[in-house]
């Protein structure tokens, strides 16, 4: 029973994070409410889990939870990846054009030796290092 009200306490609090982050990622937090109304029916009804693996041809209810949880865990994981690495590439781009860019022709460059001795000062590229 106190596991019960733990997992539903837990549960409560990933369905209200996903009702505030609705207008954020809609998709994300329509299958983060099925998930965790899924999560409250199968803690307060445990034999219906055990039913549905049955059914499916897995022997436990705790068994095809876990099994489904890894495979969601998975897919996240792998969406994770491939934003990181999609920002990545973006990133590289975006440094590589600003660097491109943002070139001076030494001759115009306020930190070359001829323009700091037109204008007097003896440190031309101290003050940028």
């Amino acid at each position: 029973m106190i596991a019960q009200l733990v997992l539903s306490v837990l549960l409560a609090a990933i369905l209200l994070y996903a009702w505030t982050e609705y207008r954020r990622s809609p998709t994300v937090a329509l299958l983060s409410l099925f998930v965790a109304t899924a999560g409250l029916y199968f803690v307060w009804f445990p034999a219906h889990s055990t039913w549905l693996a049955e059914l499916v041809g897995i022997g436990r209810g705790v068994d095809l939870i876990l099994y489904t949880w890894v495979c969601i865990s998975l897919l996240v994981l792998l969406n994770l990846h491939l934003k990181l690495r999609t920002q990545m590439e973006l990133i590289t781009t975006l440094a590589r054009k600003a660097a491109i860019a943002g070139t001076i022709p030494i001759a115009d460059s306020p930190t070359s030796p001829a323009h700091s001795r037109a204008s007097g000062n003896p440190e031309p590229l101290a003050r940028n290092l």
